[in-house]
């Protein structure tokens, strides 16, 4: 009989995800992002081409937009000290970025701002992937490296600083444990008849389960059954053991009880929760953004946080389609999310690994972001958290 929840924590008994401290490993470099951000597969299609001058005005434009939220119009840009052309040959250059997709005209203004197409070549082709500021990188290791014994706090922190660094929603979703291997389970015995179920699983990861048994079995005996599960059980992912529990376990001797009580809370113990994944962190940092301000935008932003299955499920199908992404931060815009709630957002992710499983954490937030900024950030962030299972005694403070 099922008594106390299940959950993942750093154990004996707390609440979330947490780790095994064996498998630790310090902090990460904060370096500037060596790769590009991905993009979808089909970014690429029917594009047209640009010259030079059509690039920079773009740059130029989307960059300005990004700091005032307002439209750009060419004699702004011909102030700037890079821009070596009359206000007449400027506006002409945005026209044509218009009738080419790539800008877009306000009906209340004489101003151009980004389209989704001129957002998207920007992030490919013309952003800057800034260093981190010093005083950023001190902050980031000092924050965040204190915490790697414990991925609950760790993902609690790297939203809330991703927030406050970006001005965005910071976000970090927890990996499906169905693919994680089994390192050991352990058997607690605590008060009250009960006894806690430590599932430690590749990668550091730790489940507790507590469950009713009133037997009161001498430890020799419990660490002789614990033995014998753990010849059954250890190496198998979660999934496998759900799938084949009982022809793995139905011939064991069970004089004791404890066997039956395993084969009959097995979907328990070897599932993995479906609710508490998601953290985020910056609501009011997002609310304050200029997209945000009239009460209908900041109802809907309100409703698609509050979705936390929508969100997973984009999040979990960027990753789908972009298995390799790993170490790199992957950028969607708008409607390249294919969920329609999400248009007026993009979203900036990368993936982390804790042993054989994934999880991804970044930032979401309007489509006008500095994404240069967002990225370098998200990369950073990620690879803190990171601890693949195949590279667990590496020293990830040591550049390769």
């Amino acid at each position: 009989m099922l008594t106390g929840g299940s959950h993942w924590g750093k154990c004996p008994a707390k609440s979330g995800w947490g780790t095994d401290h064996s498998a630790q490993r310090p902090g990460h470099p904060f370096e500037k992002p060596l790769h590009a951000p991905v993009s979808p597969v089909d970014a690429n299609d029917d594009r047209p081409s640009l010259s030079e001058r059509e690039r920079d005005i773009l740059r130029l434009v989307i960059e300005q937009f990004v700091d005032t939220a307002g439209p750009v119009g060419s004699r702004s840009l011909a102030k700037d000290a890079n821009v070596d052309l009359s206000p007449a040959s400027i506006r002409n250059t945005m026209a044509d970025l218009e009738d080419m997709g790539y800008l877009d005209h306000p009906y209340t203004s004489a101003g151009r701002v980004p389209t989704r197409l001129g957002y998207r070549t920007f992030v490919d082709e013309l952003m800057d992937t800034p260093e981190l500021s010093e005083v950023e990188q001190e902050v980031l290791k000092v924050k965040l490296a204190r915490l790697v014994s414990d991925t609950d706090e760790l993902l609690s922190e790297s939203t809330r600083l991703l927030s406050k660094l970006t001005n965005l929603l910071g976000i970090a979703l927890t990996p499906r444990l169905s693919t994680a291997m089994l390192d050991r389970l352990d058997i607690v015995p605590l008060s009250g008849s009960r006894l806690m179920f430590v599932l430690s699983v590749r990668g550091g990861l730790v489940k507790t389960v507590v469950l009713s048994f009133e037997p009161d079995l001498k430890r020799s005996k419990m660490d002789r059954i614990v033995s014998t599960l753990n010849e059954r059980l250890a190496g198998l992912t979660l999934h496998e053991i759900r799938d084949t529990y009982e022809e793995r376990l139905d011939d064991l001797p069970d004089e004791t009880g404890l066997i039956a009580l395993v084969l009959d809370e097995a979907s328990i113990l070897f599932s993995e929760p479906d609710e508490g994944r998601l953290q985020f962190d910056g609501t009011q940092n997002i609310l304050s953004q200029p997209e945000f301000q009239e009460p209908d935008d900041m109802r809907h932003l309100i409703e698609t946080i509050e979705d936390e299955d929508r969100i997973v499920q984009v999040i979990e199908n960027l990753f789908e389609a972009n298995p390799d992404a790993v170490g790199q931060a992957v950028v969607r815009i708008g409607s390249e999310t294919d969920q329609e709630e999400m248009d007026a957002y993009s979203i900036v992710l990368s993936p982390y690994q804790l042993g054989d499983t994934v999880g991804s954490l970044g930032v979401i937030g309007p489509k006008r972001m500095d994404y240069g900024r967002a990225v370098a950030l998200v990369e950073n962030m990620a690879a803190v958290v990171n601890r693949p299972a195949d590279d667990e005694t590496t020293d990830p403070s040591v550049p390769s």
